[in-house]
This record gives structure tokens, C-alpha cells and sequence, in this order.
């Protein structure tokens, strides 16, 4: 067999579908959006100066009152979602077939990111605007969606940082 045989059969069995596959994938997404959404947060506090605002969509259509009330909620509501889109994603990087490791690392960092700012964007005209009624002005929302791409940066090297194993400086 040649050295292209072997690569493509290798990339073929890397890319089935199986069961087990599929819960790793997303697993290894849950995980990273998890992390990813902890990094995000940690950037958001000090400069939002506001509680996420899964903590108002908690206040209003879960308990009622004000989402000060709520940090804790808000925040296990905010990880919940960050899992969540982490898994979605991490599953459908494990669908992604390219050819070399450099180009998977590069994809894996550029759909991550591109996905984070469709997260931001429904965010802003979904979620504040319709469902909680709200309007970001300027400054929030560049955080907001600053917050997002390093929510999307750090989600796409986890997942392809979680690909390979060995030593890390070989």
C-alpha cells in the first residue's frame, strides 16, 4: 500500500460514524465549551460589570424578579448553553475531513470562531432584542461579541488540541 493509500484509509476510519465516535466527539465538545465558556465569562466580568444575560432570561421566564437575584442560576445557565454549543460544534468538527493536521488545527480555529460570532449575532437580535426585550448599546456589544470570539478561540483549539495524543514537545 502507498503512503496515499494509507493516509486516505487512515482519514476514512478517523471519519466513520460510529457510536462510540460520536460521543467522544461531542464529549470532547461539551468539555471545551465548558472551558471556553469559563474563559469567556472570566473576560466578560470586568468589563460588562453585569451578570450574564442568562441570569435575565432566568428572572423572566423561569422565577420572576430581577437577575441580580440570580448570579448562580445565570451563571449554571450560562455554562449549561456553553456545553452545549461546545457539543454541537464537537460533533460536527468530528464530521470535518481535511488533509493535513495543519489545515485541521486551521479549521477547527476558523469554524469555531465562525460559529461563535452566529452564537453572538443570535444572541444580540434574538435573545436580548425579542426574547428579554433589551437593546446592547455600542460598548456592550462589542464586548459581547468580543466575548464570543474568544469563547470561538478557545473552543477550536480545544477541539483540536484533544485530537492527538502523545508528548506534547516531541
Amino acid at each position: 500500500m502507498t503512503g496515499q493509500q494509507s493516509d486516505t484509509a487512515q482519514r476514512s476510519a478517523r471519519h466513520t460514524l460510529t457510536t462510540l465516535g460520536v460521543l467522544r466527539s461531542a464529549g470532547r465538545g461539551v468539555v471545551g465549551g465548558l472551558v471556553a465558556t469559563v474563559l469567556m465569562t472570566l473576560y466578560r466580568f470586568p468589563t460588562f460589570r453585569a451578570v450574564p444575560p442568562t441570569a435575565e432570561f432566568w428572572a423572566t421566564y423561569v422565577a420572576g424578579g430581577r437577575a441580580e437575584e440570580y448570579p448562580i442560576e445565570g451563571l449554571a445557565l450560562h455554562l449549561l448553553y456553553g456545553g452545549a454549543a461546545g457539543g454541537l460544534l464537537g460533533l460536527a468538527f468530528s464530521l470535518v475531513d481535511v488533509r493535513t493536521a495543519r489545515s485541521r488545527r486551521f479549521t477547527a480555529v476558523t469554524l469555531a470562531v465562525g460559529y461563535s460570532l452566529l452564537l453572538s449575532v443570535f444572541g444580540t437580535r434574538v435573545v436580548f432584542r425579542r426574547l428579554l426585550g433589551e437593546e446592547l448599546d455600542d460598548g456592550e456589544r462589542m464586548v459581547f461579541h468580543t466575548g464570543h470570539v474568544i469563547f470561538g478561540l478557545s473552543l477550536g483549539t480545544w477541539l483540536q488540541s484533544r485530537e492527538g495524543r502523545g508528548e506534547v514537545y516531541e
